[in-house]
């Protein structure tokens, strides 16, 4: 029998309909944080706002500062019928990848009508069955979408956006905008405890990684190695690499705040973990067994069964005591997805 952890359906586990969070804690920090501890093998159970006495000086916290797009565009067929289109990202010439739904009706050539003087024309199907649309508006492409756009909440979240998520689904320090789903372990970070940590000593570093809709789409095939991930746009800074370098020189350990950020810096990191500079897409799928060679730390959600963020959770504490802390997590009660609480595993 292989080892546990190898195969998609290793990764499943009942979850109550009740603990999937449906809005997010107030203040951000006060969420819980679920302490795992690898060398130890231990659980400890906290609260966000901890996360201040548990990051020493000298260490470097790497957060994505994306910003979700509102890339929800709901509108209706020529027939009046509804029709909906995710953006996903912008591909040139005034066109965008999407997708799209009811799938069946909306084939090339069909128009979604999303507001007065704003519609989507569909021109093509890509080999992944999603869509290129183009946009067309009276005036400002940008602007029509952050006027018409609604926030692009994960479908497990059962209810409209409501004015509150257009800055709750954002982190307090999303700035490039591209993403359409939000870096959600940085969901809980404020602008206080990013002060305190400051104060500590503990050194901020930003990178930019674009979430796509692909992040979050189940393993649907037993054998991960046979999943397509889709691509993600990311950049580090010659400054960004340059920090992180000095400080893992130094003894100093690397806190991702983020599958975001472990992607972007797994990406980007040399054999020997050195971080290099530079911009591109990348499709890393990180799962059991993978070594780390950049992140030493890593601070996240929990996330869905068969998904694979709960993979690369795996890959980083070991696939054992990671089902151990979703089984604790759900035996205490923990708040899960993109509003829920967090983990830290060190």
């Amino acid at each position: 029998m292989p080892p546990l952890g190898l195969a998609t359906s290793d990764y499943d586990f009942p979850l109550p309909p009740s603990l999937i969070a449906q809005t997010p804690v107030e203040p951000r920090d006060a969420c819980r944080l679920m302490v795992v501890d690898r060398a130890a093998g231990t659980i400890a159970h906290a609260r966000f706002s901890d996360l201040r006495t548990l990051i020493p000086a000298g260490d470097v916290l790497v957060l994505n500062t994306t910003r979700v797009l509102r890339a929800r565009l709901l509108g209706t067929r020529d027939s009046g019928a509804p029709a909906e289109i995710l953006l996903l990202k912008p591909v040139g010439d005034g066109t965008w990848e999407a997708m799209v739904s009811p799938g069946g009706k909306l084939k090339p050539g069909r128009v979604v009508h999303v507001a007065p003087g704003f519609d989507a024309e569909i021109v093509s199907i890509t080999e992944r069955r999603t869509r290129i649309v183009r946009l067309r508006a009276e005036g400002s492409i940008d602007d029509a979408i952050e006027r018409f756009g609604h926030v692009p909440l994960p479908p497990y979240i059962d209810r409209p956006d409501a004015p509150p998520d257009a800055e709750r689904y954002q982190t307090v320090y999303a700035r490039e905008r591209g993403s359409v789903a939000a870096p959600t372990a940085g969901l809980h970070l404020t602008s206080g405890l990013l002060d305190a940590l400051a104060a500590k000593g503990v050194r901020r570093v930003d990178v930019v990684l674009h979430v796509g809709a692909g992040t979050f789409k189940p393993v649907e095939v037993e054998d991960p190695a046979q999943h397509v991930m889709h691509e993600e746009w990311y950049a580090v800074s010659a400054p960004a690499a340059a920090a992180i370098n000095a400080a893992r020189a130094t003894g100093g350990r690397v806190w991702a705040v983020g599958t975001t950020a472990v992607r972007t810096l797994e990406s980007t990191a040399g054999a020997d973990g050195a971080i290099v500079p530079g911009e591109g897409e990348t499709r890393i799928f990180i799962r059991p067994p993978y070594a780390f060679r950049a992140v030493d730390r890593l601070v996240t959600n929990f996330h869905l069964p068969r998904s694979t963020l709960i993979m690369l959770v795996a890959a980083f504490a070991g696939y054992e005591l990671t089902m151990r802390a979703y089984r604790e997590a759900i035996a205490a009660g923990y708040r899960f997805y993109s509003y829920g609480d967090a983990m830290v595993i060190l």
